[in-house]
């Protein structure tokens, strides 16, 4: 699950022509005719390695990392990539990319990156128009890059990534292992109870090792990673307010996704249970609970998260410290410790809360 509405920071790559200066960026993502967009629907699969690729005739997508990590000497370390593709126009997969010297404005792209190591984040954030060779994405073999940001495959099931910000940064190699994981209905997954929804699938099962940069030091990491895919052409639907997203690696060898997107009275629930030995498991609302349980700088920070039926009662929470992402819009993205029935580590990904806690 990601952040739609991360897409109003596009608001810089807005000011391109005299007709646009009142409507910024949301007027100028609007086709004359919106219906031009694709929106997924149920029936709709997956076919790799395609969607590892831009799909350019949906409105917005992402690619997006995670990772649990240890320092040589057993230090916890959080880390995130994410990078965002929005649409200006709709554009077939047949007709080729315009050249870069036309200036065209089909796509704008955003990427983010942060490090958690010691109750210290570091955040980044970069914008790009598309279309122009300053950022994009290939799928086979698998590229995906803004400037000097890289996510690239070196050979089968090994990629590379690369994140140079100021006085930081990280260069890791990934180990893919597993297939892909279709969320929802074979990657449709819905996000309310009338069914609107995106295509969403993860690489659940990552090895990583490099190094981090943090000024002139140099810190070896290894552990845990988390990769999601995910494309929609449809914004959140009208009352909801904003997500809450879990992705978990529990010690016993399971995993589980979750997410919820909140409205004024309840919300729409799913997920996916990854037992450590058999097929993926989708669930329903229903099947699911979350309960906030402890605040800090004006977000959820401890919850309840119950899974009755594979016997998951689990306490998830952040680690000391201010996980706000200050970009654009700014929104809550930390690593979190789980304890209770099960234990392990995860991320969490909260959207949609009072800025004010950015202050705090």
């Amino acid at each position: 699950m990601r952040l739609v509405l991360l897409l109003s920071g596009f608001l810089l790559l807005a000011g391109c022509s005299d007709d646009t200066t009142n409507q910024g960026f949301a007027g100028l993502a609007e086709p004359a005719d919106a219906s031009a967009y694709l929106q997924p629907r149920p029936g709709d699969t997956l076919v790799f390695p395609e969607d590892y690729g831009p799909h350019t005739q949906h409105r917005i997508e992402w690619w997006y990392l995670t990772a649990n990590l240890k320092t040589g000497d057993g230090k916890p370390v959080g880390l995130q990539w994410t990078q965002f593709r929005q649409a200006i126009q709709p554009r077939s997969p047949e007709i080729p990319s315009p050249e870069p010297s036309s200036w065209t404005l089909d796509a704008a792209w955003m990427a983010h990156a942060a490090i958690s190591l010691g109750g210290e984040h570091r955040f980044a954030e970069k914008l790009a128009r598309g279309d122009v060779g300053h950022a994009g994405a290939e799928p086979e073999p698998l590229r995906v890059w803004l400037d000097n940001w890289q996510l690239r495959q070196q050979k089968p099931g090994v990629w590379h990534l690369s994140v140079h910000a100021r006085e930081w940064g990280y260069d890791l190699t990934l180990t893919i292992n597993g297939d892909p994981v279709a969320h929802g209905d074979r990657g449709f997954s819905a996000k309310s109870a009338s069914g609107e929804g995106s295509m969403y699938f993860s690489l659940v099962d990552i090895a990583l090792e490099g190094q981090l940069t943090l000024g002139e030091q140099i810190v070896p990491v290894s552990g845990k990673g988390w990769f999601d895919r995910e494309w929609s052409s449809q914004l959140l639907k009208t009352g909801q307010q904003g997500w809450d997203w879990f992705a978990l690696h529990l010690d016993s060898g399971d995993k589980l996704m979750a997410f919820q997107l909140r409205e004024e009275e309840g919300g729409f629930k799913s997920g996916t249970w990854l037992p450590a030995d058999g097929e993926p498991v989708p669930l329903s609302p229903d099947a699911l609970e979350l309960k906030p349980e402890e605040f800090r700088h004006g977000h959820p920070v401890r919850w309840r998260l119950q899974v009755p039926g594979y016997g998951v009662d689990v306490s998830v929470k952040a680690r000391p410290g201010n996980y706000l992402n200050m970009g654009q819009f700014p929104y809550w993205e930390s690593p979190v410790d789980v304890d209770g029935s099960h234990s392990g580590v995860g991320y969490m990904e909260l959207t949609g809360y009072a800025r004010d806690g950015a202050k705090d």
